[in-house]
């Protein structure tokens, strides 16, 4: 009885949502490009400029640096590009090295 009882608890946490992949997340950091990342290569132009450079020519994706984390940013571009080169609260889910962006606003100061 009390097997089935640790079972159904963890279960029920697991269904819950406690520790699910997938669940929406909060994420602080810099909008950069994924090939870029943390140092920028273009030393003579803004960061801002740059992310959106590489971006734009295709050889590149948005990127949100998390420390020494880099995560590329799936969502509307538009909507990420007014925060390149800036520090952002991203909201959305994780998978591997991927975020899929719900919202993006301007981190707080």
């Amino acid at each position: 009885m009390r097997m089935k009882l640790m079972v159904a608890v963890v279960l029920a946490g697991v269904a819950g949502g406690f520790g699910a992949p997938g669940a929406e997340q909060t994420f602080n950091g810099v909008v950069s490009d994924t090939m870029c990342g943390k140092q920028h290569m273009a030393k003579n132009e803004s960061p801002a400029k740059c992310t959106r450079e590489c971006v734009k020519s295709g050889s590149a994706d948005y990127a949100l640096v998390v420390g020494d984390k880099m995560y590329k940013l799936d969502g509307d571009k538009s909507a990420i590009d007014k925060y390149a080169g800036e520090k952002a609260t991203v909201k959305g889910t994780a998978k591997d090295d991927t975020i899929t962006v719900s919202s993006i606003s301007a981190a707080k100061k």
